[in-house]
């Protein structure tokens, strides 16, 4: 008979013992990880709602609600931004600077300095479609009113500075609400009721 293999005795496996330094580092994994995911719930509900430009803005045009929209910004509460929540504050206000569309407000770009400064009068003139230098007057841009002598007279042409405050279009015309001097209205009213005004539009204004 075959005599039997003898029985091999068992394997101790030795436990490995975890270094001090691997056991802190981590440790130090763990609570990192903790940390950033405690940051990304904070972004998550730093989340706000803020305003933002809906459609092209002129420089010097009065905002309205029309012109808003409100987006949701995670992590806005360090920007400078306008809250939604400011909407009625920021109705009303001019452009201090052309607001495009699709970009966050800030209250930087709006003003409430007027137009209608110490010593000036507020005139409206009304225009033909072909006597406006312009397809739009902004406010703020700057003109010259320009008079022409009466027919048979000697010629004799005067000239205004004024900043344009506004402008309304009805069929084709156009009403022109300028700031002048106060010295320079009487004048330039009797010349537009005798249709005897140009307007000119400044270069660059």
């Amino acid at each position: 008979m075959p005599v039997p293999a003898p029985i091999a005795p068992p394997k101790v496996i030795r436990q490995r013992r975890m270094r001090p330094g691997l056991l802190g580092l981590a440790v130090l994994l763990i609570a990192l990880g903790g940390l950033g995911a405690a940051f990304a719930i904070t972004s998550v509900k730093a989340t706000g709602e803020y305003l933002a430009v809906a459609r092209s803005v002129p420089q010097g045009t009065t905002l309205t609600a029309d012109d808003l929209a409100t987006v949701q910004v995670a992590g806005g509460a360090g920007l400078a931004s306008v809250p939604a929540s400011q909407r009625g504050q920021v109705v009303g206000r001019r452009a201090a600077v052309t607001l495009m569309p699709g970009s966050l407000l800030t209250m930087s770009q709006l003003t409430d300095k007027p137009l209608l400064t110490a010593g000036q009068q507020q005139v409206a003139l009304g225009l033909r479609a072909n006597q406006v230098p312009a397809r739009r007057l902004l406010p703020g841009d700057k003109v010259i009113l320009v008079g022409t002598p009466e027919k048979d007279a000697p010629p004799a042409i005067t000239r205004y500075d004024a900043t344009v405050i506004d402008m309304a279009l009805d069929r084709g015309n156009a009403t022109v609400y300028l700031a002048l001097r106060a010295s320079d209205v009487a004048a330039v009213v009797l010349l537009a009721a005798d249709d005897r005004i140009a307007v000119v539009l400044v270069p660059g204004a």
